[in-house]
């Protein structure tokens, strides 16, 4: 075991599946030389060579339709874009070709290949750096999309990522890269994608969130631990596809349900799991289904990210007015 933080639980995962598969090839804007933005793929161009570890020119749609090619044609790619708000260029390649291919030719080519970008707010960047648009890229069929909270998890679920035979999309909460270290294993092992952790078991109502929410949701809780109530945390990991037993299970448990996201309110991810709670846990409800997210507008730059921010004082707040329905 080794104490990593997330952007090095990352980075081992891909040292080490590269070390193991000739076939991966890491690419992206500044991912070579420099190792990425945040560091992500450092040292990965001097130990693997130039020709499997490289920078790319500035053309997301280039990067992702290039790693279509590899994909089809034997090849691993693990991609990078650099922020989340930058991918719309390549999300024709990604979704109307990348995403396809398995049903295009009717099972003939498959696409492994992983897009992984920072994704969400919360360090006071620029427009287009702090976006969450996990919900447009799950309401894609042919797509996975994945969203680790903790160094165990980013390492298991980008293996799991590179070993998977379809498109995988890894969005990385960049507020928490560096945020905390947890014990690791060195060796290689996966988490499975589309199946949620629960990080810790209750019986008032079920908090369910991922990526940098897990954080907010756990210093919620504990407060509300010491005031007498108990919250079941759900880890949800992965978005696409959604763990629905994990889900139902709890609910008819807790009686109460509310989802934590920072993307905005309007056709999210917490609209469908809330769908999922009414058609499988309707009759245990307590209270209705509830969300706490992101407001319906683009995300404020750095003077007004604070107020679009959901924290553990919303949280709580949501929390009590539910239980006291």
């Amino acid at each position: 075991m080794e104490a990593l933080n997330n952007i090095e639980a990352l980075n081992q995962a891909l040292d080490q599946m590269m070390e193991k598969d000739e076939k991966i090839v890491i690419y992206g804007e500044d991912a070579g030389f420099e190792g990425g933005v945040f560091r992500a793929t450092k040292g990965l161009q001097a130990k693997y060579g130039k020709d499997r570890c490289f920078d790319s020119p500035l053309t997301e749609a280039g990067i992702i339709g290039s790693g279509i090619g590899m994909a089809i044609n034997g090849m691993k790619p693990v991609l990078e874009i650099q922020f989340q708000g930058f991918l719309f260029p390549g999300l024709n390649q990604l979704l109307v070709h990348g995403a396809r291919y398995r049903n295009r030719s009717r099972g003939r080519f498959t696409v492994p290949m992983v897009v992984r970008m920072p994704y969400g707010g919360g360090i006071r960047a620029l427009e287009h750096h702090s976006e969450s648009i996990e919900a447009m890229l799950a309401h894609t069929p042919g797509l996975k999309v994945v969203i680790p909270s903790n160094p165990y998890d980013t390492k298991g679920l980008m293996i799991s990522a590179i070993k998977d035979p379809d498109p995988v999309v890894f969005l990385e909460p960049k507020r928490i890269y560096r945020a905390f270290k947890q014990e690791v294993p060195m060796e290689i092992y996966e988490v499975p994608i589309g199946k949620a952790r629960i990080l810790k078991e209750g019986n008032d109502i079920t908090v369910v969130g991922w990526g940098a929410m897990i954080p907010e949701i756990q210093l919620a809780v504990k407060d509300l631990e010491e005031e007498g109530i108990s919250v079941e945390i759900i880890d949800l990991r992965t978005i696409s596809p959604i763990d629905k037993e994990a889900i139902e299970n709890s609910v008819k448990k807790t009686g109460r349900f509310l989802v934590v996201h920072e993307a905005v309110k309007s056709f999210g991810v917490g609209a469908e799991l809330i769908s999922i709670v009414n058609e499988k846990a309707f009759l245990h409800l307590e209270c209705p289904p509830t969300r706490l997210t992101g407001y319906d507008v683009t995300i404020p730059l750095a003077k007004g990210e604070g107020h679009f921010m959901i924290n553990p004082e919303k949280i709580k707040s949501k929390v009590k007015e539910l239980i006291n329905y």
